[in-house]
């Protein structure tokens, strides 16, 4: 399939304005079973070293956040609540950054989506969250520090988006000031947004 896939250098950009730059674009997973893609249509950017509601808050280095220190477009893959959830890292070497992807408007392997999503009774419930669409595109741990410029995961090209909203993140009541920073962007008014 291979849409016009994004080049390295997209992601060399400032986290808030890549999780911004990311939405209407196409995130794309080639399995053996087919192929499923989705729009992006929500993103959450972290902010490393600063954001206490980053897994690197305060630099922290472990084996789970270890590909957040490398270069940027590549996965951290983390499960959280038995979800695999989905990061683009950025941010720069030595500066762990990501932008989380939040939910996906399905483009490609809908059928292939409802057969990994079994309860999911309609297409807006398909990938409307973070855990929904990694099981939809079925992407696992096993992706953790493949890059997002080549096959078999990739972002490519997609739709332009007419208008960003911004808001406070979702699910980190426990990270003091942080839990209030504006940093989740999402299309204004697509029915996929998670909530």
């Amino acid at each position: 399939m291979t849409d016009t896939i994004l080049p390295r250098a997209f992601y060399d950009q400032p986290t808030l304005d890549l999780a911004k730059a990311l939405l209407g674009k196409l995130l794309v997973h080639e399995t053996s079973e087919g192929i499923c893609s989705g729009y992006i249509v929500e993103t959450e950017a972290y902010r490393g070293p600063d954001d206490q509601a980053a897994h690197s808050y305060n630099n922290l280095r472990t084996k789970r956040t270890e590909v957040m220190f490398g270069e940027n477009g590549h996965c951290y893959a983390h499960v959280m609540h038995t979800h695999c959830l989905i990061n683009v890292v950025s941010g720069g070497v030595d500066r762990p950054e990501g932008v989380l992807i939040r939910a996906l408007e399905p483009v490609d392997g809908i059928d292939l989506m409802y057969k990994r999503r079994e309860k999911a009774q309609r297409d807006k419930d398909l990938t409307s969250g973070p855990g929904k669409l990694t099981k939809a595109l079925n992407i696992t741990k096993a992706d953790y520090g493949k890059s997002f410029f080549q096959p078999p995961l990739y972002i490519a090209e997609g739709k332009e988006v007419s208008q960003i909203s911004m808001g406070p993140r979702i699910g980190i009541d426990n990270s003091g000031e942080a839990k209030d920073y504006p940093w989740r962007f999402w299309e204004t008014g697509n029915p996929y947004v998670s909530r």
